[in-house]
């Protein structure tokens, strides 16, 4: 599928199995973010909306404008972290360079990247809109010898 083509009617019908759709201020500024962080593919990006893809993965970001008449924006603080209690892990991507990156575009790290008990390596970065992102890689038989 072109998602950069692809009609909107026909995208929707090829959703299938767990989706997810992230509410944001700046739909733009959000695509950006985990563009430039996590290496999330962003299409279609407008102010309204966009279509990302990671590891062959597709959510959506949508604008709060976008859910005008849907109650669940009265649910979300008009200022401050919109995401507490969900966290989004990419266990694909390096928490080192993502850390990295995460504050020049206005991240903020929740938790620096450290070894896991449970095999991986992992950061927490909150998004500007609030989000925690964890990325993470598989730990290295050296790094899990010497836990």
């Amino acid at each position: 599928m072109d998602f950069e083509t692809v009609d909107p009617a026909d995208f929707g019908a090829s959703l299938s199995g767990l989706g997810l759709n992230i509410l944001v201020r700046d739909v733009v500024a959000e695509a950006r973010f985990l563009s430039e962080v996590f290496g999330i593919g962003a299409h279609r990006v407008t102010a309204d909306f966009a279509i990302m893809t990671y590891e062959g993965q597709v959510f959506q970001l949508h604008s709060d404008a976008t859910y005008h008449s849907h109650p669940l924006p009265s649910l979300i603080p008009e200022s401050g972290p919109r995401g507490g209690g969900a966290q989004f892990h990419l266990f694909a991507t390096d928490p080192d360079i993502a850390a990295g990156k995460a504050q020049a575009l206005g991240g903020h790290i929740l938790q620096g990247p450290a070894n896991k008990p449970h095999g991986l390596r992992e950061a927490c970065i909150l998004c500007p809109n609030g989000y925690a992102w964890v990325p993470s890689r598989t730990l290295k038989q050296e790094e899990r010898d010497a836990q």
